[in-house]
């Protein structure tokens, strides 16, 4: 079984303006930890994952998942 830990943190800053140095500074972490995170090369801990779903606002499932999430123009032809 893979621990790998899939986050959707690339799309959250898009859409919402925000740098990985600016979520970084946010968080108390280093800018490349954001790096990481979205290409899936570190798994965050717990406190972590907890602390950047509230940076927006989202609940923690929502902005992580053991499951890969579906693709939005996946999503789009199936709505």
């Amino acid at each position: 079984m893979s621990e790998t830990v899939h986050n959707r943190i690339a799309l959250l800053r898009a859409e919402q303006g925000v740098t990985r140095r600016e979520l970084a500074d946010a968080l108390g972490v280093h800018y490349q930890t954001i790096g990481y995170l979205e290409r899936g090369e570190y798994s965050p801990s717990l406190h972590l994952a907890l602390r950047i779903a509230r940076f927006f606002d989202l609940p923690v499932e929502v902005v992580f998942s053991i499951e890969p999430f579906p693709r939005i123009s996946d999503q789009a032809r199936t709505g």
